[in-house]
């Protein structure tokens, strides 16, 4: 029995593929200062990334650290360490 190959996948959308810079933007920013910042260019590097057929890791990678970045800075809220609102 030979069956015909399955169709290749569809060519990717045209338009501007933007997946590395959103993904670099999210990692950058959820590291240095907006951990809102970094989910949001994560996701958005995510969207591209699928839109495109590319890896999506470097969203991934963003949302994570946008997410450690969130969770960092209520720890340190909470235990009074925050150094910018320590006014002694």
């Amino acid at each position: 029995m030979n069956a015909p190959y399955p169709p290749p996948p569809p060519p990717p959308t045209p338009g501007r593929d933007r997946t590395t810079l959103w993904g670099i933007l999210g990692i950058v920013l959820g590291l240095i200062c907006c951990g809102i910042l970094g989910i949001v260019f994560g996701y958005l590097s995510v969207r591209d990334a699928k839109r495109f057929g590319q890896s999506p890791v470097l969203g991934y990678l963003a949302i994570a650290f946008g997410v450690i970045n969130i969770i960092g800075s209520a720890i340190l809220r909470a235990s009074g360490n925050y150094p910018f609102w320590n006014n002694d």
